[in-house]
């Protein structure tokens, strides 16, 4: 009897390590973290490389014109961290400068508005890549026709635009 009492006890001993162990795994749960977050790369600029800082300053003295200039650049893939009046105003034509020693930057900003005047001035107190100083002269570029946006059917902008250029009321 002693043996069979002896098999009894080990059999509870070994039963009541298995129920410790499974009640461990219930309490501490299975390891199922999830997967780590998938991170696609932000979608880059329509620009190749890295992405350009620009301030843009109106130093014409026009109003809306940094605005303006701003807004182009955004829309074509440039970083524009600052745009406001220049501290002198007054300026007739616009000029690009270099701030960090790239060149090839500054020559794709003034490229994009249109602005014919580079300069390098490199200022490592500044935060940019590239500053414009815009004149007066300056105007927004026109997109080419394939770009330009044109209203939806529905839209009575549209209409009321195409009416206007083809019944003009000067003549």
């Amino acid at each position: 009897m002693t043996g069979s009492r002896s098999r009894i006890a080990w059999s509870l001993i070994l039963a009541g390590g298995v129920v410790a162990v499974g009640v461990g795994i219930l309490v501490a749960g299975p390891d199922v973290s999830p997967p780590p977050p998938v991170v696609n790369e932000p979608q880059r600029s329509r620009l190749p490389g890295p992405r350009i800082r620009v301030e843009v300053l109106n130093a014409g003295g026009v109003d809306g014109l940094a605005r303006d200039a701003t807004e182009y650049l955004r829309d074509a893939g440039f970083d524009v961290v600052d745009y406001r009046n220049a501290r002198d105003v007054g300026a007739d034509s616009s000029l690009v400068l270099d701030r960090v020693g790239q060149e090839e930057t500054a020559r794709a900003v003034a490229d994009a508005l249109g602005i014919h005047n580079l300069q390098s001035q490199p200022d490592s107190t500044l935060y940019v890549d590239v500053s414009v100083l815009l004149g007066s002269e300056w105007r927004r570029p026109d997109p080419p026709e394939a770009e330009r946006e044109q209203p939806a059917w529905w839209d009575p902008r549209g209409w009321l635009t195409r009416w206007t250029t083809t019944h003009d009321s000067t003549g």
